[in-house]
């Protein structure tokens, strides 16, 4: 077997590789996009509680977590 094809080969196994990796990364990264949604609309239909009301929260705790909030 030459060289060349040994190299071609391994590029190819290390290129699916690396390709089946992207889009299982990009599938779990949509995944959890759409559960953040679906989050976001509950608490808004259910609740009414709005993006701005949540952000403003997120930013509370962590200023609570690192101890530069009131």
């Amino acid at each position: 077997m030459p060289l060349e094809l040994v190299i071609t080969v391994g590029a190819l196994l290390i290129s699916w590789f690396v390709f089946t990796g992207l889009v299982r990364l990009l599938k779990v990264t949509v995944g959890t996009a759409i559960k953040i949604a679906l989050v976001l609309f509950a608490l808004q239909v259910f609740f009414g509680i709005g993006p701005e009301a949540l952000g403003e929260r997120i930013v509370q705790l962590g200023e609570q977590l690192l101890g530069k909030g009131k």
